[in-house]
């Protein structure tokens, strides 16, 4: 509602719809730039302010007031049956709630061992100690919005020159780093944007760069890596340029969220395969950032499956990587099975990558392995496992 209204109340000029009135070309005949002004301000003064003020009424009279009263989808008629639909489609497996509750105290188990291995490497006595030393120190938290852009162009910048050790098939689209637009980023997170197929507008990454002096640069790196190289825009842009590929399936090349997903986790994994995270704070940054991952599966299937409450969901949330957060719980809530694609892709991914080099042996080849998982477009987890097997058969008479 909050969104809605701020969408429709600026008028004219100020209205964020008419933002590409400031970056109209010179070039352009003063007639032209007139009459191109007074159509857009009058488009968005005529149509989209009142669009968006009919649909925050509705949002607030109508929609709202008929949500669930309970967090879980549970609560709904054929509840159970909805959340395995949610499951199967988000995560394209067959996996129950209860398995997937499983394999997440699993993995969160296993991430907090690795962060406590490393806080000792680091030279401290446990996790807490360790954590509490990265969080106190000043270049932990930015110092201006471009700071922040320029620690994710160099991440990036770090890792595009390592690409061919990891792939043969790399994309022609370009990246760039910049702010989330203005009217979204109280509310908004760091995210990829994908370019278009024939290259006119280059991938975006999409930083979070508000409220600079509290952001926590952590998982800076991570998220790099994760957003743009070699994560969503390595994947979807050779998605979008593969020419067997059929237009529809290219056209969604962002989409299969488990196989977009679970490849951008599994890319912060590759930075350090290739020497990076050199900095315990952005090696933790990086355990931090997967061990998220893995509390989303305990969280979802707890709210969802095992009818737990919102406090709950914080409770256990902030047992492990506290604070939890309003924003994420919400999201879990509302979104059932979603959170769950990224763990779950990114481990399927591990599991085909060890059988492949246990099968194979010395004839394995990660950059062969690699475009096999991305030469095809995002596809269910299912199918993926299928080509890789089938890819693994076919190395094995070479």
């Amino acid at each position: 509602v909050a969104q809605c209204a701020e969408l429709a109340d600026a008028a004219g000029a100020a209205n964020p719809f008419a933002e590409p009135l400031t970056r109209m070309p010179a070039s352009f005949p003063a007639a032209d730039r007139q009459q191109l002004r007074e159509a857009v301000i009058a488009a968005v003064d005529g149509q989209v302010r009142p669009a968006y003020a009919r649909l925050q009424t509705f949002i607030a009279s109508e929609y709202a007031p008929k949500g669930r009263e309970q967090f879980g989808i549970w609560s709904l008629p054929d509840g159970d049956a909805r959340y395995r639909f949610a499951i199967h489609t988000q995560t394209t497996t067959d996996l129950g709630s209860d398995q997937i509750h499983e394999i997440g105290l699993a993995q969160v188990a296993d991430l907090e061992s690795q962060i406590a291995a490393l806080a000792r490497t680091a030279g401290y006595a446990d996790r807490q100690s360790f954590e509490k030393a990265v969080f106190a120190a000043p270049e932990m938290h930015g110092t201006s919005r471009q700071q922040i852009l320029d620690r994710f162009t160099h991440y990036i910048g770090q890792m595009e020159p390592k690409l061919p050790e990891l792939f043969g098939l790399l994309p022609r689209s370009r990246l760039v780093v910049t702010s989330v637009p203005g009217y979204m980023e109280k509310e908004s997170s760091t995210q990829y944007i994908p370019g278009t197929p024939d290259g006119s507008r280059p991938g975006q990454v999409w930083v979070v760069t508000y409220d600079y002096a509290v952001h926590d640069m952590l998982d800076d790196e991570a998220t790099s890596y994760h957003e743009g190289v070699p994560g969503h825009h390595l994947q979807i842009s050779i998605a979008q340029e593969l020419p067997g590929l059929h237009p529809f399936h290219r056209a969604f090349a962002g989409d299969c969220n488990a196989y977009v997903e679970g490849w951008a986790l599994y890319s912060e994994r590759l930075g350090k395969e290739v020497g990076f995270y050199q900095d315990p704070a952005s090696d933790l940054g990086r355990l931090r950032s997967e061990l998220y991952r893995a509390l989303r599966l305990v969280v979802d299937t707890g709210v969802h499956g095992k009818h737990w409450s919102r406090q709950q969901m914080v409770d256990y949330w902030n047992q492990h990587l506290p604070p939890a957060s309003d924003a994420e719980m919400d999201r879990y809530i509302a979104w059932p099975g979603q959170a769950l694609g990224y763990k779950l892709g990114q481990l399927k991914i591990l599991e085909l990558r060890q059988r492949a080099q246990a099968e194979l042996g010395p004839r394995f080849d990660i950059k062969a392995f690699h475009d096999e998982i991305l030469n095809a477009g995002p596809l269910p987890l299912d199918v993926m496992e299928s080509r890789i097997v089938a890819w693994i058969d076919r190395n094995k008479g070479k």
